[in-house]
């Protein structure tokens, strides 16, 4: 669920494009100067060394500008240059240095095991001389992306602080640090208790329920069920989904009554939590008897309240044992009956859409596409019922081949033919082999690197010649590097390995970065690849002028964006997208309750873009409820997909480019389902 992905079919050479199609580069300005830094930046160029020169010498701007260069290209033998900062006699040139390593301990391209222990002495070291609090605040943060054990020991140290600010900005830090990876058994999790008080602020209260919720021991469990009480929805909600990880179908009860709590994103993870504690019922099970009074968010849905159908959702995305079949033909029926009565299109559509939803979780029951064939009352179109039938199918366990995929390998739809490549890949039948070795050969590139990916998980060896053939194209089709080269190495094994290597130099960051990876899979050794700068015509979006908005006029309502100064590409290129009537039309493919709401992807199933990547603009806007994200696969695969988010997402934070924020129309955002229109974007001013 946390993952924001979005793959974008490489259309044009490397993200890039042609010198011809594109504006020159500018000539470079004064030396020094924040725009000549801003050009360094986007060129992912060192500058012959002079960009950490400036990091350590020059005025305050300056070096604060150079170290926010520094994190946003990620190339890990700058480290050091940044650490050097956190000693800085400056209050912001320390903080920046602060912020840039937690950047760096992000950095898609893992640091080595030297590396993480240089960072955490270093950044232990800053912390506890530092005296200016917002810098100590950025520190802990850091900290908290580091998730070393010499990180989580100083977090849990300042967890027992008086302080409640202090103690609920590193509770927020070791849970971001156990979505790392991080063991937390060592942390002592009655402090959340003390954070959780009725009297602590709301940060600190949710940073305690961010902590239990992350750290998943059944410790936390009697302070999970007094937090299910909490004023602040955010809180709650962190709550519920605690719950869902550490409680036992006896605590069903109490997080069912969250199922009618009046903030949806609450009820939605009542649900998620409900149908997990289903799972792990023997005998009688209360989780099901409780998710039968989801029947009446049906009527709400009905009257056009769409945001009620997000608990129906998070239950047809997480899924049911077989046991609580009848609970989700329950809920179908509910749907069916209300349509008829439905205020508008919309609402029948919505109703159909969740009806659709239903029906593809039943079949990942059972493992075969039968519900997911006749759902949605001729509200949904074929294409999608089928996409969404596999995509669950895909996901059913124990339940041997996917034989009924294999037809669909052949379907008119390329987005039917991708799940269908799914499911066989999850689980491969020798049936599949024939089909997928055609699609190695077919036009749509993004559709053969997933063929590709797909022969690897088959041990298809005939495929081989024809995995080769896609890898040569890699070089100018960088998109195709993941999957490929999952692909390739499945199927040659050592013998992949001079196609990697020479990959390792390639001007796009993701495929040097699959490269590394699938290198160290293949060696058994850590693989690090090259530095190497953008060329100069890669493409370079137009700046968005400062106090740009977006409108958003969709098949719900209106909702606008303040576009964010921070990061002036990124907002530039949705700007121009806009302009030119992109997303007219477009669907916001991917909603996740209390999570995200994600659209821009043309083709409509996350593996679309605009046949370019632009470069990561990591700026210090945290992501909190209704902030605009750029979506990626990778470093610096932005194209045209967004998100915005339902909740704060703390781990999201210098990891994915948050670049602008609802500023009216919110609960137009909450209202979204998967399907829903983008009419149009408008720019202003």
């Amino acid at each position: 669920m946390d993952v924001l992905r979005a793959a974008v079919p490489a259309c044009l050479l490397w993200g890039f494009v042609l010198s011809g199609c594109v504006r020159s580069v500018p000539s470079a300005p004064e030396a020094g100067g924040g725009e000549e830094i801003a050009l360094w930046e986007d060129r992912r160029s060192l500058a012959g060394g002079r960009l950490v020169e400036l990091a350590a010498k020059g005025s305050v701007p300056v070096r604060v500008r150079a170290l926010r260069a520094l994190a946003r290209i990620q190339e890990t033998s700058t480290v050091e240059a940044v650490l050097a900062g956190l000693g800085a006699a400056e209050v912001p040139v320390r903080d920046e240095a602060a912020f840039a390593a937690g950047v760096l301990a992000l950095s898609w391209e893992p640091l080595t095991d030297a590396e993480k222990a240089r960072m955490t002495e270093a950044l232990l070291t800053a912390e506890g001389a530092e005296k200016d609090e917002g810098v100590r605040r950025t520190l802990l943060e850091s900290l908290g992306k580091l998730a070393t054990p010499g990180a989580v020991k100083r977090l849990t140290e300042r967890l027992s602080e008086g302080n409640p600010e202090v103690a609920g900005r590193a509770a927020v830090a070791l849970g971001v640090a156990a979505r790392r990876g991080a063991s937390l058994a060592e942390v002592p999790l009655e402090r959340a208790a003390v954070l959780l008080q009725s009297g602590q602020p709301e940060a600190s209260r949710f940073g305690g329920a961010y902590l239990l919720a992350s750290a998943k021991r059944s410790e936390g469990l009697g302070m999970l069920r007094r937090c299910l009480g909490d004023e602040a929805p955010d809180v709650r909600a962190l709550c519920a989904k605690g719950m869902g990880d550490v409680g036992g179908p006896e605590d069903a009860a109490v997080v069912g009554r969250l199922l009618g709590d009046e903030v949806p994103r609450v009820a939605a993870e009542a649900s998620r939590a409900l149908a997990k504690l289903a799972s792990r019922c023997s005998g009688d099970c209360t989780p099901l008897d409780e998710l039968r009074a989801l029947a009446s968010q049906a009527g709400r849905v009905a009257r056009g309240d769409s945001a009620a159908g997000h608990a129906l959702l998070a239950l047809a995305q997480q899924g049911l044992p077989e046991a609580g079949r009848p609970v989700l033909v329950a809920l179908r029926r509910a749907l069916q009956e209300a349509t008829p009565g439905a205020a508008s299109e919309v609402a029948s559509g919505d109703l159909m859409n969740l009806d659709c939803r239903l029906a593809a979780a039943l079949d990942r029951q059972t493992g075969a596409l039968d519900e997911t064939l006749r759902c949605g009352g001729g509200w949904v179109r074929a294409v999608r019922r089928l996409t969404l039938g596999l995509r669950e199918v895909a996901q059913s366990k124990g339940r041997g081949g996917a034989v009924d995929a294999v037809q669909y390998l052949s379907y008119p739809d390329t987005r039917v033919r991708l799940a269908a490549l799914d499911a066989v890949a999850s689980r491969p039948v020798p049936e599949a082999a024939g089909p997928v070795r055609a699609l190695l050969e077919g036009e749509d590139l993004v559709e053969a690197a997933a063929a590709a990916s797909t022969a690897g998980k088959l041990k298809d060896a005939e495929a081989l010649p024809r995995v080769r053939a896609l890898a040569e194209r890699v070089p100018r089709e960088p998109d195709m590097a993941g999957p490929v080269a999952e692909g390739l190495v499945a199927l040659a094994g050592k013998d992949a390995e001079p196609v990697l290597r020479k990959w390792l130099e390639h001007p796009h960051a993701n495929v040097r970065r699959v490269a590394a990876e699938s290198l160290a899979g293949l060696t058994g050794q850590p693989v690090r690849a090259a530095h190497v700068e953008s060329p100069d015509n890669a493409r370079r979006p137009e700046s968005a002028p400062v106090g740009s908005m977006l409108t958003f006029r969709t098949n719900k309502g209106d909702f606008t964006v303040a576009l964010d100064a921070e990061a002036p590409l990124t907002s530039g290129n949705l700007v121009a997208l806009a302009r030119g009537g992109y997303f007219r039309g477009i669907t916001f493919h991917r909603v996740v309750p209390d999570f995200v709401a994600q659209g821009g992807d043309p083709r409509g199933d996350g593996e679309g873009g605009p046949g370019y990547s632009i470069r990561c603009e990591i700026t210090r806007r945290p992501y909190r409820r209704a902030v605009l994200g750029m979506a990626l696969s990778g470093k610096d695969t932005g194209g045209s997909q967004f998100f915005f988010t339902h909740s704060p997402q703390p781990h999201l934070d210098g990891r994915y480019t948050a670049f602008g924020e609802v500023t009216r129309g919110m609960e137009v955002v909450d209202r979204l389902l998967e399907g829903d229109t983008i009419q149009e974007v408008e720019v202003s001013p």
